[in-house]
């Protein structure tokens, strides 16, 4: 039998957890010297706190600007944001931010990558030196504390990137493109590494990415993004068993999940690196 999917306009979170993010009309409009240009219309959403949620859409419809406003590192134009109850006026002290680029010092050693996010935030050093060695010890990187960036592989950059946001404890993890510059085993490899992360720490993830095979594997969710102006076109809940393995990629289920968000760019004429 083949399997169905349908689109929902929000997902099934469970109704015991609480909301984390909360978006009520928010868009986002640039000023230029060639008038004003609109990069996001009006987004309805919620994500509940451990959910696990991606964006996907083409190139330029707005998913990185998202994330910065809920980071507050961008104000919006106009509607409702609100973080942990709280509305998100300015940068957000309770997130974690993951780029594309791992952007570490290349001066200092892996464990006093990670640290600098407690110099940064002024946290108890040894305190803050304690946490990273257990979060060294979650994400395997056991015995490459003292190692330069250079003498790591991507992969292993992204992952002290990763620590380096989880080390002050926020409730939410946000991620642009993280996996982006990696080669597809590496990718791959990684998507495994922050599904391990991600169930051992209980964080809220917010995925930005241009991957279809990507948001299945790793999300509760996803939402479906038109190309600019940026509207949220359809989400879709993932319901495939956890923890997943790569060989769930080659699933029935999977390959309808995946076709179902392809044809979201089929219809619009692109299909950007998805």
């Amino acid at each position: 039998m083949t399997a169905v999917v349908k689109p929902l306009l929000r997902a099934a979170a469970p109704v015991s957890a609480p909301l984390l993010i909360e978006a009520r009309g928010v868009h986002k409009t640039y000023r230029t010297q060639d008038g004003e240009v609109e990069t996001l219309k009006p987004l309805d959403f919620d994500i509940r706190a451990g959910e696990f949620v991606s964006v996907v859409g083409p190139s330029g419809c707005g998913k990185s600007t998202l994330m910065k406003m809920v980071a507050g590192l961008l104000p919006s134009s106009g509607g409702e944001l609100r973080l942990s109850g709280q509305a998100v006026n300015g940068p957000q002290t309770n997130v974690g931010v993951v780029f594309q680029n791992a952007l570490l010092l290349p001066w200092r050693r892996v464990i006093d990558n990670i640290l600098l996010q407690a110099e940064i935030r002024g946290l108890p050093r040894a305190a803050a030196r304690e946490r990273a060695q257990q979060l060294v010890e979650m994400a395997g990187l056991q015995g490459f504390e003292n190692k330069y960036p250079w003498q790591l592989s991507g992969g292993m950059q992204q992952r002290v990137a990763i620590l380096r946001a989880l080390l002050h404890d926020p409730p939410l993890l946000l991620m642009d493109e993280p996996f982006g510059a990696l080669d597809a085993m590496t990718r791959e490899r990684m998507n495994l590494e922050l599904q391990r992360i991600w169930m051992a720490a209980g964080k809220t993830v917010l995925l930005i990415t241009h991957s279809i095979p990507e948001a299945i594997f790793l999300s509760d969710r996803v939402l479906v993004m038109t190309e600019r102006p940026g509207r949220i076109a359809a989400a879709y809940d993932i319901d495939l068993p956890r923890p997943r393995s790569l060989d769930m990629m080659g699933s029935e289920k999977f390959a309808v999940y995946a076709k179902t968000l392809r044809a979201h760019f089929f219809a619009q004429g692109s299909l950007d690196g998805h």
